[in-house]
C-alpha cells in the first residue's frame, strides 16, 4: 500500500477520534474536534498531492478517498444534527445525497464500470462543506443558511458527477 492510500486510510481512523471528541466532556471539546476534522481535511489534500506528484492514483485510491471524505462528513453532520447544531431536514439532505453517492459508487465500482476521479466541483464542495461546518461549529447565526446553499450546490455537482460518470463509461464500452 502506497503513502498517498495510508493517509487515506488515516482519515478512516479520525472518524472515531473525532466522534470521542465532539462527545466528551473535555475543556474546548469542539475545538479539539475541530482540530481533528481540519487534520482530516489536510491529510485529504495531502494524500491526493502526492499520489499525483508521484504518479501513485490507484483504482483503490480513488474509490477509498471520496469513501473516507463523505463518512467523515456523515459523522460530523450526525454529531450536529444529535446535538441539535442542524436541522433534521438538512440531516437527512446531507444523508440522502452522501449515502446515495457512496452506494452508486460502490454498485458500480463492482460491476466494473469506471469510477469518476475527485473533480475541482468535488473539492470546492468539500471546501464549503468544511466552511459551514466551522459557521455552525462555532456558533456563528448565518452558519444553517449557507449550510442550505452549501447543500444545493452539493446536488447539482453530483448530477455532474453522475454525467459525467455517464460519459466515461460509454466511452469505454
Amino acid at each position: 500500500m502506497n503513502v498517498p492510500n495510508l493517509l487515506t486510510v488515516f482519515r478512516f481512523v479520525l472518524i472515531p477520534v473525532y466522534l470521542v471528541l465532539f462527545f466528551s466532556e473535555l475543556p474546548n471539546r469542539t475545538v479539539w474536534a475541530f482540530g481533528v476534522l481540519l487534520l482530516a481535511g489536510l491529510t485529504d489534500v495531502l494524500d491526493g498531492y502526492l499520489a499525483r506528484r508521484h504518479q501513485q492514483v490507484t483504482q483503490l485510491g480513488v474509490m477509498l478517498d471520496p469513501l473516507a471524505d463523505k463518512l467523515m462528513m456523515l459523522a460530523v453532520f450526525l454529531s450536529l444534527l444529535v446535538s441539535q447544531m442542524i436541522s433534521i431536514t438538512a440531516a437527512i439532505a446531507i444523508f440522502i445525497r452522501d449515502l446515495g453517492m457512496i452506494s452508486l459508487s460502490a454498485f458500480f465500482h463492482f460491476r466494473g464500470k469506471l469510477t469518476v476521479p475527485a473533480n475541482l466541483m468535488g473539492k470546492l464542495t468539500t471546501v464549503l462543506y468544511y466552511i459551514a461546518l466551522s459557521l455552525l461549529m462555532f456558533g456563528y447565526p448565518s452558519g444553517s443558511e449557507f449550510l442550505w446553499g452549501v447543500i444545493i450546490f452539493s446536488f447539482i455537482t453530483s448530477l455532474i458527477y453522475l454525467l459525467q460518470f455517464k460519459m466515461l463509461n460509454q466511452r469505454t464500452m
